[in-house]
């Protein structure tokens, strides 16, 4: 616990003025959109610029120096999270529609990265997965990180948090060892983790407060052990997701010579419920996600930018091809999880743990457009 903190102040102090810089850039985007001024947005513009000068003015980058402004960086970004919700829509023509609903159309913007935080390992850790239990209406306190080991296959650990400040400070966490699991495909989904079990096609699902495996089952005719995998994510072969309406799985198979194939996934049996066929060929996807039932899959542009530009609609049978740019900060994704109950997105970028938010075409007289 100890080493990794004082590895984390060494070697990323920088990602605390990387943070400072997106919610200077956020904050005067909100400038920017109202008409006249507002003083609640003037007050955090304010705070931010003047703990901009403190970072920037301190000569000794001790843990305890990190510590209190990581605090201080925490709170100020409740605040503009309360801003968003509360005072405006930043992003328009889209909107931020109800959570756990689907009443709007598909995405058509996403928010620049918030770095949250470097994974408790450190940056030799670069394969994983973080986020907040997908259930909707799930306790959103806690917060789930498992970095796999550094060959990039096995999970090992689940850690969570109590809250997001913890998460923050590396504080109150629960460390459970798993080590049955591989790829980047883990999520957490009503309390339990859902991940595939090592060298095989088989599906668990796991429960960190018993510690044991409650369910594994076979995904039938799934590839695994880095047959289609990602682009930039090894043995993310079968990778699991959560939207509004529940638990999926995104794998291939060998029938379908690599294409993506969609199924929606019993929480406690496991059992396949319905599959779909896409025509979108795995390996040369950077990663996947799912919302209100419809896959998005990203692919890299270049070390700095991703770009979501298929999507399948399991309602329709429907694809579409169109682009949406997607910041990074660091090269490699080898996770994207979407929550519904805040409607972001949660990468695993090279060990850093990021967040982003979306936007989504309004509905058209009231009814859902995807």
């Amino acid at each position: 616990m100890e080493k990794a903190g004082l590895a984390y102040i060494e070697l990323d102090f920088e990602l605390l003025k990387l943070e400072i810089r997106e919610m200077e850039a956020l904050i005067l985007q909100l400038k920017s959109s109202m008409n006249g001024t507002n003083a609640v947005v003037e007050t955090l513009y304010q705070e931010i610029r003047n703990i901009s000068i403190m970072v920037n003015q301190l000569e000794v980058y001790d843990k305890n120096n990190v510590l209190v402004i990581r605090r201080e960086i925490a709170a100020l970004k409740e605040k503009l999270e309360d801003c968003e919700k509360n005072q405006m829509d930043p992003m328009p023509p889209g909107s931020v529609p109800g959570n756990g609903t689907c009443l709007h159309g598909p995405i058509v913007d996403i928010s620049k990265p918030l770095v949250v935080q470097l994974n408790y390992n450190g940056v030799s850790y670069i394969y994983g997965g973080w986020g907040r239990d997908s259930l909707f209406g799930a306790d959103q306190n806690i917060h789930w990180v498992s970095p796999l080991d550094t060959n990039g296959r096995t999970l090992y650990y689940v850690r969570t948090y109590n809250t997001y400040n913890d998460l923050l400070i590396y504080n109150h966490n629960l460390d459970v060892r798993v080590s049955s699991g591989q790829g980047s495909g883990m999520i957490m989904f009503n309390k339990s983790m859902y991940f595939n079990y090592y060298s095989s096609r088989d599906l668990c699902k796991y429960n960190p407060q018993l510690n044991k495996i409650e369910t594994r089952i076979t995904l039938p005719n799934a590839a695994y052990n880095n047959r289609f995998s990602y682009s930039s994510s090894a043995y993310q072969d079968i990778d699991m997701a959560a939207d509004e309406e529940g638990l999926w799985a995104i794998y291939s198979t060998e029938e379908q010579a690599g294409n993506i194939v969609i199924s929606r996934i019993d929480p406690i049996s496991l059992v396949v419920q319905k599959t779909w066929i896409t025509g979108q060929y795995k390996p040369a996807a950077s990663n996947a996600f799912m919302v209100c039932g419809v896959l998005y899959v990203t692919r890299t542009i270049n070390i700095k930018t991703e770009e979501i530009f298929y999507m399948y609609d399991t309602k329709t049978g429907k694809e579409e091809w169109f682009s949406i740019i997607l910041e990074k900060p660091k090269e490699n994704v080898q996770s994207l999880s979407y929550n519904p109950n805040d409607q972001k997105l949660y990468m695993y970028n090279d060990g850093l743990l990021l967040m982003y938010v979306l936007t989504f075409k309004p509905p058209q007289g009231g009814k859902s457009q995807i």
